[in-house]
């Protein structure tokens, strides 16, 4: 069964080794957004001749080809994940590092009008909160 990264890579013509299509099946599966060294662990599972120097340059070219998305964020470790069909922003968990993905109508309005506010057109954004869990209580 061909999975949505490697369909990608077919359509753009990339040569995909065994190894490679191993990546790409677990990079597309990820629910998660995880390091090199995770990616690599979750395929030395699978296959245990996978050089983490390969898994390196696996996921530089699938974001260099706009299949997948790099983000550093305030751990500063390069996590990957699919190329979103559509926009999200992510709200970091400091204490369990927990990514949670989210879209909200709301901040978009917002940050287009202060945007226009001073005279600039949006053209992209990325945003990430970095938050702890509170308790059921919000106080205010």
């Amino acid at each position: 069964m061909t999975n949505r990264i490697e369909a990608q890579c077919r359509s753009r013509g990339m040569r995909l080794t065994g190894q490679r299509r191993l990546i790409a099946q677990i990079l597309s599966e990820a629910t998660d957004h995880p390091d090199v060294s995770e990616l690599h662990r979750r395929v030395a599972q699978q296959h245990d001749r996978v050089a983490l120097a390969t898994v390196y340059r696996t996921v530089k070219r699938l974001g260099e080809a706009g299949i997948i998305e790099r983000h550093a964020f305030r751990d500063r470790r390069a996590r990957y994940e699919k190329a979103a069909k559509k926009h999200h922003d992510h709200l970091i968990d400091l204490a369990t590092g927990t990514i949670i993905e989210f879209n909200s109508p709301e901040i978009e309005r917002l940050q287009r009008k202060i945007a226009r506010q001073l005279r600039f057109r949006l053209v992209g954004h990325r945003l990430e909160l970095y938050a702890v869990a509170g308790s059921k209580k919000f106080r205010r």
